[in-house]
C-alpha cells in the first residue's frame, strides 16, 4: 500500500505563520509608525523597493521549477491543457468578479462602506492570477501527474504575460476602479517576464553545467528556504501598513475572506467536472482542478501594492488570500483523494 504523501511543515501551517506575522506587522506599525514613513522613502515609480525585492525571492525560484521544454507535448492529448486554460482565463477571473460584487457591494456593504471598491480591486488580481507555484505542492499530495502539471504550469505562465493585464484592466474597468495602467503593465514586466527569463535563462544553465539531479537536490531545497524567508518577510512588511485597519475593522478579514473561499470551491467543482465530462483520467483532473481553485498570491500582493499602496484595502484582500488558501486547498485535496474511483477507467495513453 503505498504510504500517504505529506506535505511540508511550512506549507502545512502556513496559515499560522500568516497569522504571526500580521501580529508581528501588526505590532511594529503600531507602536512604531515611524516605520512607515521610513518605508514610504523607498519607493519608485509607485513600487516599494524593500518589498519588490522580497516578491522577487519569492517568486524567481517557483520560475525556476517550470521545465518549458514540456511544451512540445502539448499536441500528444490537450484535454486537460484546454480544461485548464479555460477555467483560469475564460472563467475564474468573472466569477470573482461575480462573487465580491455580490458581497462588497450588495450583501456586506452596511459594514465594508467606502472599502468595497478597494476590496474588489484586490479579488480582481487574485482572480486574474491562477497559482504557478504551490500547485505543486497540490498536484503532489492528490498523486496528480507530475509531468503533465510542469506542463498545465508552463503555459499557464505564458498565458499570464499575454491576458493577465487585460483582463484586470477590463474588470477594473467595469467597477469603474480607476488605475494607472503602465504601472499594471510594468508590474507584469517586472514581477513576472523578467524572474521568467532569468528562471529560464538560469535553469537551463545550471543544468548544463551542474547536473540535473544537482539542480533539483541541492539547488532548489536551498532555495525554498529563501524563498519562505521572503514570504514571512513581505508579510511582516504589509502588516506594518495594515495593523491600524486591522485593529479599526478586524470583522472585515472574516468579511473578505468570505467570497474569496466561495470563489475557490466554485471553480474547483466547475475545473474538476469539466475533467469528469471530458474522460480525462484523475492524475491531470486534480491538478487541472486546483490550478484555477488556488491564486499566483504572489503576483497578486505585488501588483495591488504597486497599483493601490502597501495600506491599501486592495493589499489587504492578496494577503487574506494567502490566510485561506493552505486550508481550504488541503479539504480540496482530500475531496480529489475520496472521489479517485469517479475517473477509474479513464486512459492516460498519450497524455506521458
Amino acid at each position: 500500500m503505498e504510504s500517504e504523501k505529506k506535505i511540508g511543515v511550512f506549507e502545512k501551517y502556513l496559515t499560522l505563520w500568516v497569522l504571526i506575522c500580521m501580529s508581528v506587522g501588526t505590532i511594529i506599525g503600531w507602536k512604531f509608525p515611524a516605520t512607515q514613513e521610513f518605508l514610504n522613502k523607498m519607493e519608485y515609480a509607485h513600487i516599494s523597493i524593500p518589498v519588490a525585492v522580497l516578491i522577487w525571492i519569492m517568486i524567481y525560484p517557483m520560475m525556476l521549477q517550470i521545465d518549458f521544454s514540456r511544451i512540445k507535448y502539448i499536441g500528444r492529448n490537450p484535454k486537460g491543457l484546454i480544461i485548464t486554460w479555460i477555467v483560469n482565463w475564460a472563467i475564474k477571473p468573472f466569477t470573482m468578479y461575480f462573487f465580491v460584487y455580490l458581497f462588497f457591494k450588495i450583501l456586506f456593504s452596511d459594514i465594508i462602506g467606502s472599502l468595497g471598491n478597494e476590496y474588489i480591486a484586490g479579488a480582481i488580481l487574485l482572480g486574474a492570477a491562477p497559482c504557478t507555484a504551490m500547485v505543486f505542492v497540490w498536484s503532489y499530495l492528490a498523486k496528480g501527474d507530475p509531468t503533465y502539471t510542469l506542463m498545465q504550469v508552463a503555459t499557464n505562465d505564458l498565458i499570464i504575460l499575454i491576458l493577465f493585464t487585460p483582463i484586470v484592466a477590463f474588470l477594473m474597468g467595469v467597477g469603474n476602479i480607476s488605475i494607472p495602467y503602465d504601472t499594471l503593465f510594468f508590474s507584469v514586466i517586472l514581477f513576472v517576464a523578467i524572474p521568467l527569463f532569468f528562471g529560464y535563462w538560469s535553469r537551463s544553465y545550471v543544468i548544463k553545467k551542474k547536473g540535473f539531479e544537482w539542480f533539483e537536490k541541492k539547488l532548489l531545497v536551498r532555495l525554498k528556504n529563501v524563498t519562505i524567508g521572503g514570504l514571512l518577510l513581505t508579510l511582516v512588511l504589509l502588516f506594518v501598513y495594515q495593523g491600524d485597519k486591522i485593529i479599526a475593522n478586524p470583522l472585515h478579514i472574516a468579511l473578505i475572506a468570505v467570497p474569496l473561499s466561495v470563489q475557490t470551491f466554485t471553480i474547483y467543482a466547475i475545473g474538476y467536472g469539466m475533467a469528469k465530462l471530458a474522460r480525462v483520467p484523475y492524475s491531470i483532473a486534480a491538478p487541472a482542478s486546483m490550478i484555477g481553485a488556488s491564486n499566483f498570491f504572489e503576483l497578486a500582493v505585488a501588483v495591488a501594492i504597486s497599483l493601490f499602496g502597501l495600506n491599501s484595502g486592495a493589499t489587504l484582500v492578496t494577503v487574506v488570500g494567502v490566510l485561506i488558501e493552505v486550508p481550504i486547498m488541503l479539504i480540496l485535496v482530500k475531496i480529489c483523494l475520496k472521489t479517485q474511483g469517479w475517473f477509474e477507467g479513464y486512459s492516460l495513453e498519450g497524455y506521458q
